[in-house]
């Protein structure tokens, strides 16, 4: 298949690029005609939009909400800049972000160098494309994205919320009806439709495929703070993810002297919060010494916020005429960071499907389902080590690292989101697997509570969310 970001594929496009947003869609009246719609202005709705207005295509971008908008989901992986940089924004990330060289996981007692966390660096990777990522403010990387798309030729509206689609007698998107804020109503004849909406998952929900994680569930309660002590040197900028015996907690050094810290826990933990959320957030912290110790003096700056149900996935991902990007699709525990990653390579695995469908028609079929397979698979290797992570043998074998036949180096690979086309890693970390297993078999004990509390912690529901109310 033509690489879309080719300038030979560039020249190749159908029609010429657009270069004045507001002529992207063929307007009558409240109707607009477009090649491709896509449903939310995120991370994967930019990238999607940008790449495919790059080929030449009419994209009509619209988000309900506007930017900047805050979000969560502040730390990056190194596979993320590889992205970047073929849309041409990775000088404009690099200017707003905090520099990450790493992941660093606290230890009960001290290293011999006296430290007392483990530090899995990127530059460690198994032929690191980028030995590096940043942290950022989700605000300011999302209108980045936006604002991008529109330069791209990108007919990017805010404001407008899609409300209802209707489908064809083949099955495929014929209508798609949206109102702006003002209430005017809009609607949209486009040839293809990419579900980017996030947690609201449009398609999913219309098609009822969203379904609740069986296998995990976790509810989380964060905010940002002033005045937290960061690593020493180049681990200044490192997100550490602390283990506590209710599940785990981040702290992701941000631009401008902020973090961004939080506790991801089982839903039981989170049940028990009784009066104001900042005091039990604080409580939570402050009761694990390593993240009190660097919390002293802090002061908190933004609010407290709660959300729940965070994993979840369709049933599918694709159909005729449609797509979903992103946590449209799927979501996973954000204990590595993998949720702005993975919305964007599947951003720019759709921006190829639908070019490729629009193209080729009869090469749909094919397309959707390789890209479906892609995703299935680096998933789950995500959600394997997300599954056990605060299981005693993972706790084990973290703490312990050993890079015998590069496993720790494939590990590492894992943490910088390199799991879809590096097969070396693979190979790697189903080693991996086999060491965790004979490390089970050896604390057979400790193993097989760790299964039991994750079993349990999977059938907990959960309430009170404050990002999200329409979880499943």
């Amino acid at each position: 298949m033509t690489d879309p970001h080719s300038p030979d594929a560039r020249s190749a496009a159908p029609r010429q690029q657009a270069t004045d947003a507001a002529s992207d869609a063929h307007v009558l009246g409240h109707v607009i005609e477009t090649d491709v719609l896509v449903i939310g202005g995120g991370p994967a709705g930019t990238t999607a939009a940008a790449f495919l207005a790059r080929q030449g295509w009419k994209v009509l971008l619209l988000e309900k909400d506007h930017h900047p908008r805050f979000h969560i989901g502040e730390s990056l992986l190194p596979m993320n800049l590889p992205i970047l940089e073929r849309l041409g924004v990775l000088e404009q990330v690099h200017a707003i972000g905090t520099f990450k060289a790493g992941a660093d996981f606290p230890l009960a007692c001290r290293n011999p160098d006296g430290t007392d966390y483990n530090t899995f660096r990127f530059e460690r990777a198994l032929n690191p494309v980028f030995p590096h990522a940043y942290q950022v403010h989700r605000e300011e990387f999302d209108q980045l994205l936006f604002a991008h798309a529109g330069r791209c030729g990108v007919d990017a509206r805010e404001g407008v919320k899609v409300e209802r689609i209707e489908f064809g007698a083949d099955d495929r998107p014929e209508r798609v009806y949206a109102r702006s804020e003002d209430g005017a109503a809009l609607e949209v004849r486009p040839r293809y439709v990419i579900d980017a909406s996030g947690r609201d998952t449009f398609l999913g929900n219309r098609f009822k495929l969203k379904r609740k994680n069986e296998k995990h569930q976790s509810a989380a309660i964060f905010s940002h703070f002033d005045g937290v002590q960061r690593r020493p040197g180049t681990d200044d900028g490192n997100i550490t993810v602390q283990r506590f015996a209710h599940g785990w907690m981040w702290l992701i050094p941000l631009p401008r002297g902020v973090m961004s810290i939080g506790a991801v826990c089982f839903p039981s933990y989170l049940k028990q919060r009784r009066g104001e959320s900042e005091r039990f957030l604080m409580d939570t912290l402050l009761g694990e010494p390593q993240v009190a110790a660097r919390m002293q003096g802090a002061t908190r700056v933004a609010p407290v916020h709660v959300t729940g149900n965070y994993a979840y996935s369709c049933t599918r991902m694709a159909g005729p005429g449609w797509l979903m990007a992103g946590d449209a699709y799927a979501f996973v525990d954000p204990i590595f960071s993998s949720g702005v990653y993975l919305a964007m390579d599947s951003a720019e695995q759709a921006a190829k499907v639908v070019d490729g469908a629009l193209r080729e028609p009869a090469r749909e079929g094919a397309l959707q389902a390789a890209m479906a397979r892609r995703m299935v698979r680096g998933l789950r290797w995500f959600q394997w080590f997300i599954y056990r992570f605060n299981t005693p043998v993972m706790k084990h074998l973290f703490n312990n690292p050993r890079n015998a036949w590069q496993v720790e180096q494939a590990v590492i690979s894992m943490l910088a989101g390199d799991v879809f086309d590096n097969p070396a890693v693979v190979r790697r970390l189903r080693v991996f697997r086999v060491i965790y297993a004979l490390t089970a078999l050896q604390q057979m004990p400790g193993a097989l509570r760790g299964w039991l509390q994750r079993r349990r912690a999977a059938r907990e529901g959960f309430s009170g969310d404050t990002l999200q109310q329409d979880n499943p």
